[in-house]
C-alpha cells in the first residue's frame, strides 16, 4: 500500500503546498493534463500525491481514502463533526492566513459586538417577523459560535460565492465568511464586529486517524516527520 498525501488541485493554495515541501527536501508535481489531477512525489519513497479541491480533503481524510492531506484548518472544522476523532494536525503552513468572521452593514451605528447583534436579531424578529439573515457557507462554524455566544434570533442562509454581495442584494442581514484584507467586506460597505472572529486559519497538514496504515506507510510518514523536524533546526 503507498501512503496518500492529499494536496489542493489548483491555484496558490497548491503552489505554496509545493513550495512548502521542496523547502523541506520533498518535490511535488503536477503530471499529464491541466485536468487530469495526478502528480508525483520524489524524495520520499512510498508516497502518492493526489490532487483534489481543498474542500474534498476533508471528507477523503475522515473517510480513511487518503492518510495525508493538506487544506485550510476552517474546512475541517466546519466539514467535519468532532473533527479531532477523524484528524490530527501535524503542522500548521504558514501560508493561507484568513479568519473567518461575522460582518454587519457599516450603518448599523449601534452593533460593534457580538452581544449587539443578539439585541438587534431580537429586534429585527420583533419588528419584521421572521429571524435575522446571515449568509454564510461555515454553517457548522458559525453555528456553534453563535451558540456559544448566546445568539438565538437568527438563522443562516447558505450562500457559496460573493458572500458579501448578500446584503446588498437583500437576502441577508449580515454575513459570516473569510477574509485576509477585508478589502471585500469594505467594498461592500460591511464591518467585521470587534469580537466576530470566529476562526483564524491557515493551510495545515493533517493525518488521518481512520486510513489503514501499513509499515511501509508509517516508515514513509517517519521519514516526513523527519524532514519537517529539521526544518525547525
Amino acid at each position: 500500500m503507498t501512503l496518500k498525501l492529499g494536496v489542493p488541485s489548483k491555484g496558490r493554495l497548491m503552489e505554496k503546498t509545493f513550495d512548502w515541501f521542496s523547502a523541506r527536501g520533498i518535490g511535488l508535481s503536477r503530471t499529464g493534463a491541466e485536468r487530469e489531477y495526478s502528480g508525483a512525489v520524489t524524495g520520499i519513497d512510498g508516497m502518492e500525491l493526489v490532487l483534489l479541491s481543498a474542500s474534498e480533503i476533508p471528507r477523503e481524510l475522515a473517510r480513511g481514502r487518503i492518510h495525508l492531506g493538506v487544506t485550510g484548518s476552517d474546512l475541517v472544522r466546519d466539514k467535519l463533526a468532532a473533527w479531532h476523532d477523524h484528524v490530527i494536525e501535524l503542522e500548521p503552513m504558514g501560508f493561507g492566513f484568513a479568519d473567518l468572521i461575522i460582518a454587519v452593514p457599516k450603518c448599523w451605528v449601534d452593533v460593534d459586538t457580538i452581544a449587539d447583534l443578539d439585541s438587534a436579531a431580537a429586534a429585527f424578529r420583533a419588528t419584521h417577523g421572521f429571524r435575522l439573515r446571515i449568509a454564510t457557507k461555515y454553517h457548522r462554524l458559525v453555528r456553534e459560535y453563535l451558540r456559544k455566544e448566546g445568539v438565538a434570533d437568527y438563522q443562516l442562509v447558505d450562500s457559496q460565492g460573493a458572500t458579501e454581495g448578500t446584503v446588498k442584494n437583500l437576502t441577508a442581514e449580515a454575513i459570516a465568511d473569510i477574509t485576509s484584507t477585508g478589502e471585500t467586506l469594505r467594498a461592500n460597505h460591511l464591518k467585521i464586529l470587534g469580537d466576530g472572529i470566529i476562526h483564524r486559519s491557515q493551510a495545515t497538514l493533517f493525518k488521518s486517524r481512520k486510513a489503514q496504515w501499513t509499515g511501509d506507510d508509517r516508515k514513509a510518514l517517519q521519514v516526513l516527520k523527519d524532514s519537517l523536524a529539521a526544518a525547525h533546526v
